[in-house]
């Protein structure tokens, strides 16, 4: 391994999802830090701050199994934009409590307290049942029609 800390937990995450044959939600992530960026400066910067000082160190040394800590990076993310709780949506579209570890078959959503806002996306199975595609379709786009 490299003695960059980013080189280092980049190679480990990739090695993990290679092996489990998770989705990688690295760029969904990106995204949503734009986001916030412009949205809100300081929960961009406290999100930035934990990506440095916590994510990839804990990654790097091996202290954290890199999924779940991606994993878990998501759900603060979301929660540093709009307060509210993570979910799991099983194959048959059932809603449990997030409880990490999270297993790989599972939709993994944060449903925002405010009325009326639309849930974020946190990790998405290779691939999603009909129930899950229809409950990211319906919550996260505000779809009422599978296409």
């Amino acid at each position: 391994m490299s003695a960059d800390p980013q080189q280092t937990a980049d190679a480990r995450f990739e090695e993990a999802l290679a092996a489990r044959g998770a989705r990688d939600p690295r760029e969904y992530y990106r995204e949503r830090m734009r986001e916030l960026k412009g949205q809100d400066p300081e929960s961009y910067e406290r999100a930035t701050a934990f990506y440095r000082d916590e994510l990839v160190p804990s990654i790097a040394s091996g202290a954290a199994d890199p999924i779940e800590a991606w994993l878990d990076f998501g759900c603060r993310l979301a929660e540093w934009s709009a307060p509210g709780d993570a979910v799991e949506v099983d194959a048959s579209g059932r809603r449990h409590p997030h409880v990490p570890p999270t297993p790989l078959d599972r939709l993994v959503l944060h449903l925002p307290r405010e009325r009326g806002a639309r849930a974020q996306l946190v990790g998405l199975p290779i691939e999603p049942s009909a129930a899950q595609r229809a409950t990211y379709a319906l919550l996260v786009q505000g779809r009422l029609k599978l296409r």
